[in-house]
């Protein structure tokens, strides 16, 4: 085990040390969602990806995958081809990672008029509050 690791013997994503918050972040960032999300699908070039991840600029996308690499939910497999091409999928942890994800999205994506209403009557309801 590592320093890390050893700060957090039984991994408690609440303890300010554990190195399982850093990995939350990673995969429920913004950038990291959507890319275990486009995954999901099976294996992407780069380019493939960053058309699917609609928003992300090329160096967040970089810096996702490689941060999604190292944690183990995210394997990059360069071809020896010219010019060189680069896959990127996900590993068995990576896929069952993003099966729960479909699951999260799913549910907030039907949820949407609910969601949407909420905020009409919550932006309705703070501006008819006096001294604003």
């Amino acid at each position: 085990m590592d320093a890390a690791a050893d700060a957090c013997a039984t991994f408690d994503v609440f303890a300010r040390a554990c190195p399982s918050r850093e990995t939350l972040e990673h995969v429920t960032g913004r950038w990291g969602s959507l890319t275990v999300g486009a995954l999901r699908k099976g294996p992407c070039r780069f380019n493939e990806l960053r058309r699917r991840v609609d928003g992300v600029s090329e160096k967040m996308l970089s810096q996702t995958l490689h941060a999604l690499e190292r944690d183990g939910i995210v394997i990059r497999e360069a071809q020896p081809t010219n010019p060189p091409r680069v896959d990127y999928e996900l590993t068995p942890f990576g896929i069952e990672i993003a099966h729960r994800l479909v699951a999260l999205i799913s549910l907030l994506e039907d949820a949407m008029p609910q969601v949407l209403s909420s905020r009409s009557a919550y932006d309705a309801a703070r501006a008819l509050r006096p001294g604003r």
